[in-house]
């Protein structure tokens, strides 16, 4: 039950002026990320700022961004809450929409010991056919997935095929994937280690890196697929600057930036995100144009 393999972008929300979503921009969006190669759209996750869109706005977006993708390409949902009935419901939604995988990030605010973590994800799973790819951020949530409870998950619920790994901790991704005998559908949550985590067994990103940059994200897990790992390090390394501006303040605050100084005009985003700081946003264009992407 494999979604994808390669780069999925982590894809932005446009915003009007009035704050309320931009569709034809992100239908731009959608084509642009396609003809450059992209191979997965990832909506309203958290960097298509999900947590603060109403459950209309939600489900509309997963609509329209299935409707744009028009199966060139999978598109998986973010469906993700801090209630397991919420999350039911959001997935049992995006299902009907005719996405193609979801992205379920952990309950976050009230947390989960390992045993809730477990039903949740099985409760989720057993309202749904559709594959699932657990997301794992504790740095956002303050609940971590235990490798020993993903591959518990893994091992005894049949459409959870996958986990974004956000921790940061190569030595936990490493772990998992030794429990799950390299079979589970890794992807590196982290721009900054992709090469790495690939080099573990994971067969992806879900990027933010690649709202900006969707060619070069792909052409770099290429390389590695076909055996140029010393290629892929190398575009690893030369994109670490860029990566390093991207996350210089709180995702999306720096991509979406970065987007609009592109001249893509993706708009602001909704409270209590705000606008990035002059001195990073200095920093980010110098950043961006050393990788030689152009500026409006």
């Amino acid at each position: 039950m494999s979604i994808f393999k390669g780069a999925g972008v982590a894809i932005v929300t446009p915003m009007k002026d009035n704050l309320d979503v931009n569709y034809e921009k992100l239908e731009e969006l959608i084509d642009f990320q396609v003809k450059e190669g992209t191979d997965c759209i990832v909506i309203a996750g958290t960097t298509g700022e999900g947590s603060t869109l109403s459950i209309e706005e939600h489900l509309d977006v997963i609509k329209a961004a299935v409707k744009f993708t028009n199966h060139r390409i999978p598109v998986v949902a973010g469906t993700g809450s801090n209630c397991t009935a919420t999350a039911i419901q959001l997935s049992q939604e995006a299902e009907k929409a005719g996405a193609d995988g979801l992205l379920v990030v952990t309950p976050y605010y009230n947390k989960a010991t390992q045993t809730g973590l477990i039903g949740h994800y099985t409760q989720i799973a057993d309202a749904v056919k559709l594959p699932i790819i657990m997301y794992n951020v504790p740095g956002r949530t303050g609940c971590n997935i235990l490798p020993e409870t993903a591959a518990h998950l893994f091992e005894h619920v049949e459409n959870i095929v996958g986990l974004k790994e956000a921790t940061g901790n190569v030595a936990q991704a490493a772990r998992t994937m030794y429990l799950t005998d390299g079979k589970l559908d890794m992807y590196s949550g982290e721009d900054g280690i992709v090469v790495p985590l690939m080099s573990l067994g994971a067969i992806g990103v879900i990027s933010v890196w690649s709202n900006v940059a969707p060619k070069q994200v792909h052409d770099m897990c290429m390389k590695f697929f076909e055996g140029d790992i010393a290629g892929a390090a190398k575009m690893q390394l030369e994109a670490e600057p860029l990566v390093d501006a991207l996350f210089s303040e709180v995702n999306p605050i720096p991509v979406k930036k970065a987007l609009n100084l592109m001249g893509m005009n993706v708009g602001s985003l909704r409270a209590p995100l705000c606008e990035m700081g002059v001195e990073n946003a200095k920093k980010l264009a110098e950043a961006m144009k050393a990788y030689g992407i152009k500026l409006a």
